[in-house]
């Protein structure tokens, strides 16, 4: 999957593999043996190329950006932000985009909504769910 997505990923952001190699300071022949999955980057060049491309590694590995435009805006207004991880004790960390998207920073507070019967859950804003709960 890795392969996939950072082949995508730079022709998203309009570089060739020159340029790419250049701004992780590594050869164009490693970024091509990369994308054709000849070979895989080491952990920190992972963490340098999620870094570049404002993602996550877990990203990087298990989704698939060519399915799915984790940036880009779906059908009245839904979005696929990519994954969010769950920590040993319990925090959840939203990714970037999706809080830029909903403005959310440090110190808000969310309301976390579920559905047993479907296997969701889903944060609100408190504010926002104020305003749906007084209707």
């Amino acid at each position: 999957m890795i392969s996939k997505n950072l082949k995508y990923l730079r022709k998203e952001h309009g570089l060739s593999q020159e340029e790419f190699a250049e701004k992780l300071n590594v050869s164009r022949q490693t970024v091509a043996k990369w994308e054709n999955g000849d070979n895989l980057p080491d952990i920190e060049n992972c963490k340098m190329i999620a870094s570049y491309f404002d993602t996550t590694i877990d990203n990087l590995v298990y989704y698939s950006f060519e399915e799915q435009d984790m940036h880009g805006q779906g059908v009245d207004g839904k979005y696929i932000f990519g994954i969010a991880k769950v920590g040993e004790k319990g925090q959840i960390v939203i990714p970037k985009s999706a809080r830029e998207v909903f403005d959310i920073n440090p110190g808000d507070r969310l309301v976390a909504l579920g559905d047993t019967k479907k296997g969701g859950i889903a944060f609100a804003k408190l504010p926002v769910f104020d305003m749906f709960s007084d209707k």
